[in-house]
């Protein structure tokens, strides 16, 4: 059966001599893998130059709830991500939220919900001039809510802890390792106030950036079922 949906694009994979797999999250069905021609004949409506890392697409599709690798049928650019693909900051950026994405979207019940975010989210990326070394963690944070891993970052009180496991500010050292210190758990509690408008005024040291962004995969890992590590995190560790 025919369906129309929008897409985001997550990675792509070699499959056989015809065909390569593309990975996207939709707005209808969550992630999918579709059929992605390797050459793209006169009849063919599918221009395979558009699938790069998180390209937006509109799509018609055949969609059938038994079969792994679904079919495409016909694709657009929704929207020209010239910077996303030009800019050297924002393609690190692209290649660390392609990756972590493939790792970390799973069926939820709130896939429009979910694809609204990152759509805004790529969005503000292509179109950002300001405070590029804060989008990751802005966008990770923010994340949380649409996976049900918010942590509670109410109660917060200079000198306290903040558990990860349990996802909660504590003024008692838990009996666990995965904690934030004092100094750390400020950090937390000053994020609680970033977004997209105002992370550019948020002045990060890069030390204190990486710190924050190992933190935050560390609580990833703790609160979804097989995270696995990032291997593209290095090509952040160098933003200014």
């Amino acid at each position: 059966m025919l369906y129309k949906t929008e897409g985001i694009v997550l990675s792509n994979a070699g499959y056989n001599d015809k065909y390569a797999i593309t990975h996207l999250f939709t707005r209808d069905f969550g992630p999918v893998s579709y059929l992605l021609p390797k050459t793209r004949g006169r009849r063919s409506k599918i221009n395979t130059a558009l699938f790069t890392p998180l390209s937006i697409l509109n799509m018609e599709v055949e969609h059938l709830p038994l079969r792994d690798i679904q079919r495409l049928k016909e694709v657009d650019r929704q929207t020209l991500l010239f910077e996303i693909g030009s800019n050297p900051v924002k393609v690190s950026l692209t290649l660390f939220l392609s990756e972590f994405l493939s790792k970390v979207l799973r069926e939820t019940d709130n896939n429009e919900v979910l694809f609204d975010y990152l759509k805004q989210a790529i969005e503000v990326l292509e179109r950002t001039k300001r405070g590029l070394a804060n989008f990751h963690l802005t966008f990770l944070l923010g994340l949380t809510r649409f996976l049900g891993i918010y942590p509670n970052l109410e109660n917060y009180t200079r000198g306290c802890y903040f558990d990860m496991l349990n996802g909660e500010f504590t003024y008692r050292s838990p009996t666990h390792q995965y904690l934030l210190n004092e100094r750390e758990s400020a950090y937390l509690h000053l994020l609680t106030r970033i977004n997209f408008s105002n992370m550019h005024l948020f002045r990060l040291s890069r030390n204190d950036r990486n710190l924050i962004i190992d933190r935050l995969l560390t609580y990833y890992r703790l609160h979804l079922y097989d995270f696995q590590s990032i291997r593209s995190l290095e090509v952040l560790r160098e933003l200014h």
